[in-house]
């Protein structure tokens, strides 16, 4: 049943033929058995987690059960969840306990979903390879040489290797999308504001977005259902009437309109993972879709643009985090001045001290119009160029990642390089629209290749069902890392 999809799930458990209890007992035991090694859960609580599945096996019997009631999601420890700790991977919150709800965990307690856990990711969600949290780096489950990706990795591997039948991450520049294609998943990240970012630590208000990661796009939309929806506590939210994510999912894909940027298919992504990703588009043209080649000439620019305002507005989120009204206090200090510097200074790691530093200087008199107001008007030419594509195709595709996983190591003493891993995602953020990856097969090294799907401004559904349409045609998504499978536990 680890293998099982949410739907098949909620269907032996609507049949009774297990329960609720059962099912998070064995994913407890998978993890206590794998998390040692693949360091994906930051924390577990074992007995919390079993009370909310009894709950679920109780609401179940009394007949108002809802399609995911009793079904474990793990939970990226950026969210806020009432009694759990949540450090967003940094020793600055490592002793934080939420003293209330995210407003998603509010949701998916409703929905009688129960929390399997706390994952590991990136201090502050700054990373592409869940190398920088303060609990020590995730492995990826299959190459564990090998980083997830990041923000997300601790949820990314969680779902690869069948330790949590789903998970929730959140993508500034990538970082759902990312890991999804370096672990093989499924991962999207709605249009920004679709998820209320109420409860969500913040790193970069303007980019900030939650969204789901499974196994596939039919769970995707799942989720998706219970995340998504307009939260007055969140002014960033978006106050629209709810959708069903997965109406669209039968559709065929007759007649699609398949936008390729040209920038995306240029040097500089590795020639395996081209190989993979243009076998994909012959797919979707083998299920009626056409292809159109697009232009997205700012595409270049989003890699520094993306390192002004992020780390800016970074600045700005983490200055709360001074050792009196949040986060980690120096034990000795001489004065208050020195008792700030020495907090922050053993509170935060080196990424996140570089993105304040970042932030700080292009905020500063003299450097802001040079280059936080420059980089805001790149920003709209980078999301017009997407408007001018829009025009001629539906969806647009291209590889997640230049790359499959790289090793543990291999870029952390090279920022640029460690940046340019989310060279093709990190414009969506920019823009505010979705997009999703998707497994798509395998470099030469093994490892798994991710396509990406861009959609314009509240089109998922229709990208879901794009997902969707090719994972029926394909087994990708299906695939278990060597060594992992669940019948050889």
């Amino acid at each position: 049943m680890l293998n099982a999809s949410l739907t098949e799930l909620a269907r032996l458990l609507e049949a009774k033929q297990i329960s609720s209890v059962e099912l998070t007992q064995s994913l407890l035991g998978r993890i206590e058995r794998l998390n040692p090694t693949l360091n994906a859960f930051v924390t577990v609580r074992a007995e919390t987690s079993l009370a909310q599945a009894r709950e679920a096996d109780a609401r179940r019997a009394r007949g108002d059960a809802l399609p995911l009631t009793g079904i474990p999601v793990a939970q990226k420890d950026i969210f806020c969840a009432h009694g759990w700790p949540t450090t967003c991977g940094s020793r600055m919150l490592s002793n934080f306990v939420a003293p209330y709800d995210a407003e998603i965990i509010r949701r998916f307690d409703a929905a009688g979903v129960v929390n399997l856990g706390k994952t590991n990711m990136d201090e502050f969600a700054m990373g592409s390879s869940n190398e920088t949290s303060f609990f020590g780096p995730v492995r990826n489950p299959w190459a564990p040489a090998a980083v997830p990706g990041g923000s997300s990795g601790g949820s990314a591997t969680a779902v690869a290797a069948r330790l949590a039948p789903a998970a929730t991450g959140t993508d500034t520049g990538g970082s759902i999308r990312q890991p999804a294609a370096l672990c093989g998943i499924s991962g999207i990240k709605p249009t920004y504001g679709v998820v209320s970012r109420y409860g969500m630590i913040a790193f970069a208000s303007s980019l900030d977005q939650a969204g789901p990661m499974a196994k596939s796009a039919e769970d995707l939309a799942l989720l998706l259902n219970v995340m998504a929806g307009f939260d007055p506590r969140d002014s960033t939210s978006l106050d629209r009437p709810p959708e069903d994510y997965a109406r669209d999912l039968a559709k065929p894909l007759t007649g699609l309109r398949i936008g390729l940027p040209k920038q995306y298919f240029a040097e500089g992504v590795n020639a395996d993972v081209l190989r993979a990703i243009e076998e994909a588009i012959a797919g979707f043209r083998r299920l009626g879709c056409e292809t159109v080649e697009v232009d997205l000439p700012n595409t270049r620019l989003s890699i520094p643009v993306y390192y002004v305002l992020a780390p800016a507005e970074a600045s700005s989120n983490l200055a709360r985090y001074d050792g009196v009204r949040y986060g980690h206090r120096a034990a000795h200090y001489t004065d208050l001045t020195d008792m700030y510097q020495k907090s922050r200074a053993e509170g935060f790691g080196p990424e996140v001290k570089r993105r304040i530093l970042i932030g700080t200087y292009v905020l500063s008199h003299g450097y802001y119009d040079a280059y936080y107001l420059q980089a805001q008007k790149l920003r709209r030419l980078i999301a017009h160029d997407f408007a001018e594509a829009f025009k001629v195709c539906d969806v647009i595709m291209g590889p997640t990642s230049p790359t499959t996983a790289f090793d543990l190591g291999a870029k952390s003493g090279d920022p640029v390089q460690m940046y340019l891993s989310d060279i093709f995602t990190i414009a969506v953020n920019l823009a505010g629209l979705p997009g999703m990856s998707i497994p798509a097969g395998f470099g030469d090294d093994g490892r798994p290749v991710g396509l990406q799907v861009i959609g314009n401004y509240f089109s998922e559904a229709r990208m879901l069902n794009v997902a969707h349409q090719y994972q029926l045609a394909t087994d990708w998504h299906r695939r278990v890392p060597a060594g992992l499978e669940v019948d050889a536990q």
